[in-house]
């Protein structure tokens, strides 16, 4: 019979860490985004570049490029949560998640800035003073 029970390793089932295992696979599946944003960022700059001019395809490559690795970021805080929170429960390892949210928060915003040509938090010019924005 498997038991789900936390040990000082992590959730585990029988000897199989889930949390880990988890995580682990969250941040694979981080670095596949941004491989893939990278390589998905050349072929859409370069097309742009060959296309139309190569202002276009910069600002292409740099808008895709900042996509990927948005989304990158986001996956890799999310394993790293999952690991402090299930694997690593002490005030040390819960200030290092800390820190290392606040550098990927400020590396998503310039990102963002990068890609709207704004900071998260200001409304876009569509929505006005009053409205939220769709974006």
């Amino acid at each position: 019979m498997l038991l789900i029970s936390a040990s000082e390793a992590g959730l585990t089932i029988g000897d199989f860490e889930i949390a880990r295992g988890v995580a682990e696979f969250i941040e694979v599946i981080a670095i596949v985004a941004i491989v893939i944003g990278v390589i998905v960022s050349v072929i859409a700059g370069v097309t742009q570049w060959l296309r139309i001019d190569s202002d276009t395809g910069f600002e292409t490559f740099k808008r895709f490029i900042a996509r990927g690795l948005l989304i990158g970021l986001d996956l890799l805080i999310a394993a790293d949560v999952i690991k402090t929170v299930t694997l690593e429960g002490t005030i040390e390892s819960a200030l290092v998640l800390g820190l290392l949210v606040l550098i990927r928060t400020f590396l998503s915003w310039t990102l963002v800035l990068e890609v709207r040509g704004r900071w998260p938090w200001q409304q876009t010019a569509e929505s006005g003073a009053g409205g939220t924005g769709s974006r």
